[in-house]
């Protein structure tokens, strides 16, 4: 089986520029089917592709998790436009796995229409997407994929009215109830599953990160999918994350944003539209967030899975972002050190002569 994170990608460190497809799939070439928008990717500088499943014009999820000669075939076609899939996603199909009541018809949008206005025939379909997902990746030689948690609790993120006591608890056991043969299935094909810390989701943060590993009694698949772009929007500490966070961290998508309050509004961004909210995405370099920094802690922390360009901009153009991003991104991989920059005024180890420059005498 070919292993695409082991093709086409650095020998150590950081892989990338990747892109993910999901932000430029539409009705007009090359964005309309999987060899054009890979021509297109590899084009630009990106050596990988990380792809959504929901489209069939880029993959069949269900035959792609049994057929080993299909998904040879996506990988070969993949390889031939010059890219590698980097990993897949579910994004939509993970927010399905868990809805409060209030947001079922807004919802359904992610789902097929005869599954409209059928929330528990919904979850069951998203569920079974994720087994697909998990049996997909390993046949595809992938190692890490990423979703949303989805969200049972965003209505009472804000404890005002007060919250009944026990009800957070009750809710992270039932997303915990709802992922944990997920993650297994996952666990069983060799691939975490990362979820992407993202407002709107259960899991927003490091707090109810932790609270979800500790609902699943940290379940060695249980990975995050770290966009420094939404802690902005947060004002979370993103380094700070890294450093907390880095043995759990199997995804990375490079993402700006940037954060300027005002006397109008703050992180609740007064239901204003994008561009004039106080927190807002932007095209990579265009924002706040400290790149330099990000993938200095991810390599000083052996992280080497794919850098990947999410594309979201409430000023720039998508083809300039995305001409901009494979650049940028390449200019930030760093290759792994293999020794010491002072090595060369080493000297040789003797033991006696460590004893007797710590004062001791030769050992008995």
């Amino acid at each position: 089986m070919t292993n695409t994170h082991d093709s086409n990608s650095q020998d150590s460190g950081i892989k990338g520029p990747a892109i993910f497809l999901a932000q430029f799939l539409d009705d007009h070439s090359p964005f309309n089917d999987l060899d054009s928008i890979t021509r297109w990717a590899a084009s630009l500088g990106y050596r990988g592709v990380q792809m959504p499943t929901v489209d069939p014009r880029l993959i069949d999820l269900e035959l792609a998790a049994e057929s080993q000669d299909y998904c040879d075939e996506l990988n070969g076609r993949c390889a031939e436009a010059g890219v590698a899939i980097s990993e897949l996603s579910t994004h939509l199909q993970g927010q399905l796995v868990a809805v409060h009541p209030a947001f079922d018809e807004l919802f359904d949008g992610f789902a097929p229409a005869h599954l409209h206005g059928r929330p528990d025939a919904r979850r069951h379909w998203a569920e079974e997407q994720l087994k697909l997902a998990a049996r997909a990746s390993r046949r595809l030689g992938l190692t890490a994929h990423g979703t949303f948690s989805g969200a049972l609790l965003w209505p009472y993120f804000y404890p005002w009215p007060q919250r009944p006591s026990g009800l957070i608890e009750e809710g992270f056991a039932e997303l915990a109830r709802r992922w944990r043969p997920i993650l297994d299935v996952f666990d069983e094909q060799g691939v975490d599953l990362c979820f992407e810390v993202h407002p709107g989701e259960d899991l927003h943060d490091g707090a109810t990160f932790e609270r979800f590993l500790d609902a699943v009694d940290d379940h060695p698949r249980a990975k995050i999918l770290f966009d420094p772009s939404h802690m902005v929007l947060q004002q979370l500490d993103y380094l700070g994350f890294i450093d907390r966070y880095h043995e759990r961290i199997g995804m990375f998508h490079v993402k700006d944003a940037e954060f300027t309050p005002s006397a109008l509004s703050g992180v609740y961004g007064g239901y204003q539209g994008w561009v004039d909210r106080p927190g807002r995405f932007r095209s990579l370099g265009d924002g706040q967030v400290d790149f330099k920094g990000i993938f200095s802690r991810l390599t000083q922390y052996g992280y080497d899975g794919w850098a990947v360009l999410e594309w979201e901009c409430c000023l720039k153009d998508a083809a300039q972002g995305a001409a901009e991003g494979a650049p940028f991104i390449a200019q930030h991989l760093i290759q792994r050190a293999d020794k010491a920059f002072d090595d060369f005024a080493g000297t040789d180890s003797d033991p006696g002569r460590n004893r007797r420059l710590l004062g001791l005498g030769n050992p008995s």
